[in-house]
């Protein structure tokens, strides 16, 4: 038998916890699930191979024996603390898999990994994750045709699906609403094009968009993410002169969005006073000039040059955002917080919902003397509140990446990425048996691309 430890047992661990408790009898499996809320886990697994814990799993006393039982740990944790189970899983030759990005702590840990004979396998989820595997199996298939890259422009959005986008910001929360009311900030977004260098402030991030269409599905916005520069050493195009990354929404989010980010309202660095006695009204004008003769939605008018016939208004009208009536109830929170409290009583999803992941690449290449362009993209569709297109993508990627660890088809040492042929192969062609599929287009006919234009 081999042990497997999940840590945390939250809505992105649910398809992942199917998985496991699915093919434990065929695998020889034995699976401990732990999470503070043991009703939350016993509602997750299934079968006579799975048992459920409650110990806090960021107590390195009570979570040592458990790494220690373990053949290979998935800590589904917030990111921050996955450097600490790491050290655990290097001193106790555990393998080990988490869904997040590689930190700089992460990194540092690759050789004491390999001298202890394990493989810390990050970036295994949707985004990262299914994208770092669907591009390079493109990219790879280019090089080896003689290909020479000249643009990879890539975007993931989790949204709501069609038969549930009943709002008019045509957007409901899929996962950490806080992250969403923070996206964005930190620092300018990045990336390179056409060999020249570019920057977009956080206070025009949401302005900068490019529209894009995905056949059935219609039109998608794409703002960019961060630090698209980054990825050029992960896949092997140091060279290339256009790499961009985005996040998408619907056609029309972005620039109602980018009220809430001129306004203020997103900002997480400061407290406002007496806050859980405010109203969603005067946290709205607490943001604005003082003028006791306009009323607070002429004033945000004013302020954000929002003409009277323009929908967008209808947008923040639909959140209630200038209500006499709700209480803000958060002691000494910041106006992100506030926000965030706001969109989460508008942008729930309801039981009966459905969200959707959208993934599109975009390839252009260079091969004897002409530009040939190929899109991919891919659309996922959730099964239920519970194994959302969110938890299928994060999930199934990481649980088929753990079964190839534990019967020896990776043998990779160290910190590691999903990015090699031997990974991203099986682990694709299996995703396709759970309807997580990529249609790859190729234009029949090479592209006249224009150079230059920057």
């Amino acid at each position: 038998m081999k042990n497997i430890l999940v840590l945390g047992a939250g809505l992105s661990a649910s398809s992942l916890i199917k998985y496991f408790c699915d093919n434990s009898d065929t695998e020889g499996w034995k699976i401990r699930v732990v999470d503070r809320d043991m009703n939350l886990v016993n509602s997750k697994i299934h079968g006579p191979n799975a048992e459920a814990m409650s110990f806090n799993a960021l107590d390195p006393e009570e979570r040592r024996p458990q790494v220690e039982w373990a053949d290979l740990v998935i800590s589904m944790l917030p990111a921050r603390f996955h450097v600490e189970v790491a050290r655990d899983c290097i001193d106790l030759k555990t393998n080990l898999i988490t869904p997040s990005y590689v930190s700089k702590e992460m990194e540092a840990l690759s050789d004491e990994a390999e001298t202890a004979g394990i493989i810390i396998l990050n970036e295994i989820g949707v985004d990262p994750g299914i994208d770092h595997m669907s591009a390079m199996k493109i990219i790879d298939e280019i090089h080896e045709m003689g290909g020479k890259m000249h643009i990879f422009e890539s975007f993931t959005g989790g949204l709501v699906a069609p038969e549930s986008d009943n709002n008019p910001w045509n957007y409901k929360f899929t996962w950490n609403p806080r992250n969403v009311v923070l996206a964005g900030q930190g620092g300018a977004a990045k990336f390179i094009q056409e060999g020249q260098y570019k920057y977009i402030p956080y206070n025009k991030l949401f302005r900068r968009t490019e529209i894009i269409e995905i056949e059935g599905y219609g039109q998608f916005e794409g703002y960019a993410n961060r630090d698209s520069l980054s990825y050029r050493d992960v896949y092997g195009l140091e060279e290339i002169p256009t790499i961009y990354r985005g996040t998408f929404r619907r056609k029309g989010f972005s620039r109602a969005w980018d009220c809430f980010v001129q306004l203020g309202a997103t900002d997480d660095s400061y407290i406002l006073e007496g806050s859980e006695h405010m109203t969603y009204r005067d946290y709205i004008n607490s943001f604005l000039p003082y003028n006791p003769n306009d009323s607070v939605e002429l004033k945000l008018r004013h302020y954000l040059k929002i003409d009277q016939d323009d929908n967008l208004w209808d947008k923040l009208l639909w959140l209630d955002i200038f209500s006499r009536d709700k209480k803000v109830g958060l002691k000494d929170a910041t106006p992100a917080q506030i926000l965030q409290k706001i969109l989460e009583e508008k942008w729930a999803m309801k039981p009966n919902d459905k969200d959707m992941i959208v993934m599109h690449h975009k390839f252009v290449y260079i091969l004897d003397g002409e530009y040939h362009e190929i899109n991919s993209d891919m659309v996922s569709i959730g099964v239920d509140d519970v194994h959302t297109a969110m938890s299928r993508t994060v999930g199934l990627p990481a649980a088929i990446c753990g079964k190839m660890i534990l019967n020896g088809t990776i043998q990779l040492k160290g910190v590691q990425r999903p990015i090699k042929e031997n990974i991203y192969a099986p682990v694709l062609k299996e995703l396709e048996e759970y309807g997580i599929k990529f249609k790859d287009t190729k234009l029949s006919e090479p592209v006249l691309y224009n150079e230059g234009v920057i």
